[in-house]
């Protein structure tokens, strides 16, 4: 088991890569080679030799493997990202990049998204070098940048560039799974992700007949993207169940003493509760208008409009995402990707996804263990090139009350300090026995 070093050492790490401003405003505008360098120096203490490597200059990844004692197994992946988002520092009770440790939690911009599950990495590799610790199979660390925009200077480059560092992986886990959800009812449930939409964000464009404000135009821009954009906000998305899914709202089910009506899901959901909240996200496909921009004076019509939407698909519905977005803006709007990534489904039934569950069970045995779709996307999607399965799995025992889905990209993003040594202990037993 990881010792009281390795507890004390994921706090300390936790605050000090908070401290480091790492944040991605997109359009190539970070840079994350000073925290890529505090990974590395942690990982050189242990005893590793880790690789910097950059598609541009100080976009910064880190990578390094530790040989398992059992040359025949497949690798394990272990990633993480190092980028976080922007925050505004006059919304927070505290400095978003000031690391503040006060009454037991850890604050800060990437408490949770996810310079926590970087620490809890790097206390598990110190831990097992203290002890002269050896996985079965070799497991391969790696720190990403560029995860919060495109991931080209990222995962998408480390797999494009530098697969042969990546070789003998055929599984890997990262963020977003495992972490405690209290369903009101004196139940905690732990998802296990094995699943991801694909991601769709798509840029709507409108053209028309650039003219005075004062005269009647029919062929106005600005109001062919919008009837486009409203089509696409009212649009209802028809149910689609993946296995994931289906898995989840069966659990689920049984969990709650239910019948599984899978022809009645949005009624089962509604008696799941707050439970529901884990599923929901995941039935169907989804498009929301999020940018609009047109114009430059209030008198002139403009012969351009521009708008933006996040889509994402599940997984095998690519096809009717992208039928259903050529008829909702018709004829007088085009779409294109602005960014474009597959979604991901992962096996429940797997080894590698029992040994997750049973590390979990170990260390919260009033818990319950459930599949989990995510309804976003992680460095999982860029890695899958390489034919390596992602799974979720970041965990974290959390209190009643805190709400971990407005931790991610929230204001006053924090973490408990007990949430980050249950973190440490389950992923070092599952490390152990993966």
């Amino acid at each position: 088991m990881a010792d009281g070093q390795a507890l004390d050492e994921v706090v300390t790490f936790t605050s000090d890569l908070i401290r480091i401003d790492t944040t991605n405003r997109g359009g190539g505008d970070c840079r994350e080679r000073p925290a890529a360098e505090y990974a590395a120096a942690r990982l050189a203490e242990a005893g590793l030799e880790p690789a910097l490597l950059e598609r541009t200059e100080g976009r910064t990844n880190v990578v390094a493997r530790i040989e398992g004692t059992d040359p025949s197994a497949d690798a394990l992946l272990v990633h993480g990202h190092l980028d976080v988002v922007p925050a505004q520092a006059g919304e927070w009770s505290v400095h978003p990049f000031s690391g503040e440790i006060r009454d037991g939690v850890v604050w800060g911009r990437g408490a949770v998204d996810m310079k926590n599950m970087d620490a809890m990495i790097l206390a598990v590799v110190r831990s097992w070098a203290r002890e002269g610790v050896r996985p079965r199979r070799d497991v391969v660390i790696a720190f990403t940048a560029d995860e919060e925009a495109s991931a080209v200077d990222g995962s998408g480059f480390l797999a494009d560039r530098h697969a042969a560092l990546f070789e003998g992986c055929t599984e890997g886990i990262s963020e977003s799974g495992a972490f405690t959800v209290h369903d009101g009812n004196g139940r905690q449930l732990y998802p296990l992700a094995a699943g991801e939409r694909g991601t769709g964000w798509v840029k709507l464009t409108a053209h028309g007949r650039a003219a005075h404000g004062s005269r009647p135009n029919r062929e106005n821009a600005v109001t062919r993207l919008a009837a486009a954009v409203t089509r696409i906000g009212a649009h209802e998305w028809p149910l689609r169940l993946t296995p994931t899914v289906r898995a989840a709202l069966t659990e689920l089910a049984a969990l709650y003493g239910l019948d599984a009506d899978l022809d009645d899901v949005d009624g089962l959901l509604e008696k799941l509760g707050p439970a529901a909240r884990l599923v929901e996200a995941t039935v169907r496909n989804s498009a929301n208008p999020t940018m609009l921009e047109a114009g430059y004076k209030v008198n002139v019509i403009p012969g351009e409009a521009v708008a933006y939407v996040d889509g994402r698909y599940l997984p095998g519905h690519e096809d009717e995402f992208r039928a259903t977005l050529d008829q909702l803006t018709g004829p007088d709007v085009n779409w294109e990707f602005h960014h474009h990534e597959v979604a991901l489904q992962s096996p429940v039934d797997s080894p590698t996804y029992v040994r997750m569950r049973a590390a979990v069970e170990e260390f919260a045995p009033e818990g319950h263990v459930v599949p989990y779709c995510m309804p976003g996307g992680t460095d999982a999607k860029q890695f899958s090139r390489l034919g390596i399965t992602g799974y979720g799995f970041s965990p974290l025992k959390l209190p009643e009350g805190y709400d971990y889905g407005a931790m991610f990209h929230g204001v006053d993003e924090r973490v408990p300090i007990e949430a980050l040594h249950f973190g440490v202990r389950v992923l070092d037993r599952f490390l152990r026995t993966a």
